[in-house]
């Protein structure tokens, strides 16, 4: 939980170098989300619910900070049980085989106030691919242990297909059970832990 009263760091201000630092993504306060059509006609949302990540800040010059994330594909959970084990076996993550995804980026594009794109590559199985996250940077504080905070918001668009996450059923009137498009959704709180460590 934030104060707001110590160290603040507030979206819009366009000064970001107080935020210089490495940072653990703080997986009790941070969501990695996602939703796909469903059935053509409702979106379905998930989650999941073990991961974690480093962001290396260099608030004089973001261009410079770099992130790395993964995750446990095994934790997924879209509320149905029936519909988990079925994206964790081998018609789509194989979480058996291949209990983590990954995403580690190569490039930072600062494009407005606050906002920011994010280029990486994102392994799923076997495949390896590039993907873009929009990211808007939601300010930083100190916490009530008195630990500074940053916070994210980021979306993706993604083909599930390109990953070899094929798997699909033809509907009698027409169109796919579920979308090739999947969209992510990413609400990350992250601890300072080195101020000195910037990328």
């Amino acid at each position: 939980m934030l104060t707001g009263r110590e160290r603040t760091t507030s979206p819009g201000s366009g000064t970001y170098a107080a935020v210089t630092g490495a940072y653990t993504i703080d997986p009790a306060h941070t969501t990695v989300g996602f939703s796909v059509r469903h059935a053509m006609i409702s979106n379905i949302r998930g989650r999941f619910d073990r991961f974690e990540g480093l962001l290396l800040l260099d608030g004089s010059d973001p261009s410079r900070s770099t992130a790395y994330m993964s995750v446990q594909t095994d934790s997924i959970d879209t509320g149905i049980q029936e519909r988990d084990a079925h994206l964790r076996g081998p018609e789509f993550f194989d979480s058996a085989t291949f209990p983590l995804m990954a995403f580690r980026s190569t490039e930072i594009v600062q494009r407005g106030d606050d906002e920011f794109r994010l280029t990486g590559s994102l392994r799923i199985k076997d495949v390896e691919l590039p993907l873009d996250i929009d990211l808007v940077f939601g300010g930083a504080a100190d916490d009530v242990d008195g630990q500074l905070r940053v916070g994210f918001e980021g979306r993706a668009t993604l083909r599930r297909s390109d990953w070899g996450l094929t798997w699909n059923t033809t509907l009698e009137a027409g169109g796919v059970l579920v979308s090739d498009k999947v969209t992510l959704a990413l609400d990350i709180s992250a601890v300072r832990i080195d101020q000195d460590a910037a990328a």
